[in-house]
């Protein structure tokens, strides 16, 4: 027997302040039945003895030495930028901020 009624969907999506249709509530309540049957599926298979993951394999992270390489001077930075000045990349301002 479905746990998810057309009821059910009507009020949570009254919860959710979202207007259905009856034809999205009945679309909504064949699709999160198959969900709720899915979870309640991984439900059965999972035991306390299987330790929870995130990944099927395991992950690392790769991590390079921090080593200083050559460096562009400002000149070469802003060479390119739209607008510059006083060395640094002007942009323009936001959210009232205005200088």
């Amino acid at each position: 027997m479905s746990e998810i009624t057309p009821d059910l969907v009507r009020h949570l999506g009254v919860l959710a302040r979202i207007q259905l249709s009856d034809e999205e509530v009945e679309r909504l309540t064949g699709q999160l039945d198959v969900i709720v049957d899915n979870i309640a599926k991984v439900s059965e298979v999972a035991t306390p003895d299987v330790p929870a993951t995130s990944h099927p394999i395991a992950l690392s992270n790769v991590f390079r030495p921090d080593t200083v390489g050559d460096m562009l001077t400002v000149e070469q930075v802003l060479q390119n930028a739209p607008d510059a000045a006083d060395s640094r990349f002007r942009v323009t301002a936001i959210l009232g901020e205005e200088q």
